[in-house]
């Protein structure tokens, strides 16, 4: 008993250690900060709503080593979107962009937003003549 609990320890403790890699960057100061910004754009498609930057996965780790290897490469950022949106779909990507399957996302807000004003200017209205019909009745 005593065996498999080290056993379980040796293997949840020692998993996140192993897991930590050397942080991968580049020399170029402006290279550097275009590979951070990159991978806070881009959703780990494990997690749920983190960042590749900020997600300690197995499969964010690989994905922060892709997006190096292609910024290494020469590729632009739009590629390595594109890249990765082909591999992963459109989840993985925080702003997705504005086609056919994604006018409910882009324009949900806004619908939403003209319904509550329209709402809002018609129970003012009520009120208001409710006000000047009670002052007549007076």
């Amino acid at each position: 008993m005593t065996r498999l609990l080290v056993l379980m320890l040796m293997l949840f403790a020692g998993g996140p250690a192993m897991a930590i890699e050397a942080e991968l960057g580049f020399d170029d100061p402006v290279m550097n900060e275009r590979y951070r910004e990159l991978l806070r754009e881009v959703r780990c498609p494990k997690c749920l709503n983190t960042s590749i930057a900020d997600s300690d996965a197995p499969i964010a780790e690989d994905l922060r080593r892709e997006v190096h290897q292609k910024m290494a490469e020469g590729a632009s950022d739009e590629e390595i979107v594109e890249y990765l949106v082909s591999r992963y779909g459109e989840f993985v990507v925080y702003r997705p962009p504005l086609q056919p399957t994604t006018w409910a996302l882009w324009g949900g807000p806004v619908a939403l937003l003209a319904i509550g004003a329209f709402v809002f200017a018609r129970i003012l209205r009520s009120r208001a003549r409710q006000s000047i019909d009670q002052d007549a009745i007076s």
